[in-house]
């Protein structure tokens, strides 16, 4: 009788347990823990806008004297952050998902419905990705095809749309890729060319 294969869930949930990191999962390969290490960025990004937020307040309601660029600055900034959250999800597999079917299924259906799931997210991302280019397209040239970034209007008036789309498009192709090396890594792991994790502590067997 063969044992149970622990899910990216079990792992997860060990982890916590045992007071473990969370890290990128194995599948994720080497893209997964350079997307990993960049979350410490973003996080920085997150920290950054509510030192300016705070900042503003100090300087509006105390010295009266508002910037024009905090309120704009701190968009873009959790923006950003926001938009690499997703990518960085995917390569830890903590997205919140509905398990319901998924949970009944025997450990090799677990594993087949990995390879279908990610295939099928790669594909979406992919159509994702076409759709933010139009978008990017459109807001990094002018009418008549002179390169022209798309302003926000304000009294500032920086170029912060064209950027928060092109990061976008960025960010929707590297999940297209890292849907593609998920892909390729579970099919590797239901083939048994991958080694499993022991349900105890986690590691590669």
């Amino acid at each position: 009788m063969t044992e149970p294969v622990p899910t990216a869930d079990d792992d997860a949930l060990a982890a916590a347990l045992h007071g473990e990191e969370k890290s990128a999962i194995p599948e994720a390969g080497l893209l997964g823990r350079w997307i990993d290490a960049g979350g410490y960025v973003f996080a920085t990004a997150i920290g950054l806008s509510a030192l300016i937020l705070l900042s503003e307040v100090f300087l509006r309601y105390v010295l009266n004297a508002p910037t024009i660029w905090a309120h704009e600055t701190t968009t873009f900034l959790c923006g950003v952050s926001f938009l690499y959250g997703g990518l960085f999800c995917a390569s830890r597999d903590s997205h919140i998902r509905v398990v319901l079917i998924y949970d009944l299924l025997p450990p090799r259906g677990r594993q087949a419905m990995d390879v279908v799931i990610s295939a099928a997210s790669a594909l979406a991302a992919a159509f994702f990705a076409y759709a933010a280019w139009l978008m990017v397209e459109k807001s990094l040239w002018s009418p008549t095809g002179g390169f022209q970034m798309e302003r926000s209007g304000s009294a500032w008036n920086p170029p912060t749309p064209a950027l928060v789309k092109t990061f976008l498009l960025g960010m929707l192709l590297l999940l297209t890729l890292q849907f593609i090396v998920l892909t390729f890594n579970h099919a590797r792991r239901s083939g048994g060319h991958m080694p499993t994790r022991r349900a105890d502590d986690g590691a590669p067997e």
